[in-house]
């Protein structure tokens, strides 16, 4: 009994470490990207890492993986909008402000959730969104706030990620869709998506970039930030709570933030970092609140996401 008491607690602590260790891969996504769209476009960019994605997925499409291909195609449309919204966003504000920004997506998801299937949020989540807003506030510039083109990008996306998380629960409720078809689905719809897009425009797409830096985030970013953390949430979820998951991936978008500025310098300055944590507070209160009120059912969402309202979509 005691060696099955120590080898459970052995087993929680390596799921948790394991989860840090995608919380800080998913933080430090954002300034992967921000260097890969030094290299190619963003359309481009995005066709070959969720190409590359489709194609390692491809052989999850059997047997029960084509139960996928029905949900998958209009949810891969909806994480088409979000991951066009999110790398255009990356590019044209810093890399924290996204992480801390796309975490809102927490905040929204009680209230699409009332809008598309019913459920009213409580009035302690209307508090979080409060405290959210501001967050919001300070981090942006405050009294001189300046939302810029990439930071409204940042927010649609965070409010389409969480219509997906809805759409996603509705869609695929007691179908047993799973995960890694689904996301082998969705890949393959943002890539092809991006791939008719590209070539569409004037002069197409520019030729593959030759650059070893482009390749090596490209592919940290489908193996580490995608495929990685994928099967580490779906371990983790097996050896320990929802909760614990969510609110040990909530340190995210500080990583995001620390990570930002070691890589490219940035400074948010106080007023920012206050309003960093008081999104990161927000976050995590939705998350416990949205547990202890309802524990949803588990269901598969894009690139490993958390079930019911703790989907976490970046970049990466």
């Amino acid at each position: 009994m005691h060696n099955l008491s120590g080898m459970a607690r052995r087993n929680l602590w390596l799921a948790d470490a394991m989860l840090l260790v995608v919380a800080i891969i998913w933080g430090s996504s954002y300034a992967v990207a921000k260097q890969a769209l030094w290299f190619y476009p963003v359309l481009g960019f995005l066709a070959i890492r969720f190409g590359l994605t489709f194609i390692l997925l491809l052989p999850q499409l059997r047997g029960e993986g084509l139960r996928a291909i029905r949900p998958g195609l209009p949810l891969g449309l909806v994480m088409l909008c979000i991951f066009l919204c999110e790398t255009w966003g990356v590019m044209l504000t810093t890399a924290s402000n996204a992480a801390f920004l796309i975490s809102l997506c927490v905040v929204f998801t009680p209230f699409v959730e009332w809008a598309m299937l019913r459920q009213r949020p409580s009035n302690l989540l209307f508090g979080a969104c409060g405290l959210s807003l501001v967050g919001v506030w300070l981090l942006t510039g405050g009294m001189a706030i300046s939302l810029n083109l990439g930071d409204g990008l940042m927010l649609v996306a965070a409010v389409l990620r969480a219509v997906l998380v809805c759409l996603t629960r509705r869609l695929t409720a007691n179908l047993g869709v799973p995960p890694l078809a689904l996301t082998a689905v969705q890949s393959g719809v943002v890539a092809s998506g991006c791939l008719v897009l590209g070539l569409s425009l004037p002069g197409g797409l520019p030729a593959l970039p030759q650059s070893p830096a482009f390749w090596a985030a490209t592919l940290y970013l489908v193996g580490f930030a995608t495929l990685f953390a994928l099967y580490v949430q779906n371990l983790a979820l097996g050896r320990t709570s929802a909760t614990r998951v969510s609110l040990l991936m909530g340190s995210e978008p500080l990583f995001g933030a620390l990570i930002a500025g070691l890589w490219f310098g940035e400074r948010l300055g106080m007023q920012g970092w206050i309003g960093g944590l008081l999104i990161m507070i927000a976050t995590l209160g939705t998350l416990w609140l949205s547990r202890s009120d309802s524990p949803a059912p588990r269901s598969s969402t894009v690139d490993g996401a958390l079930p019911a309202g703790t989907d976490r979509q970046t970049v990466g």
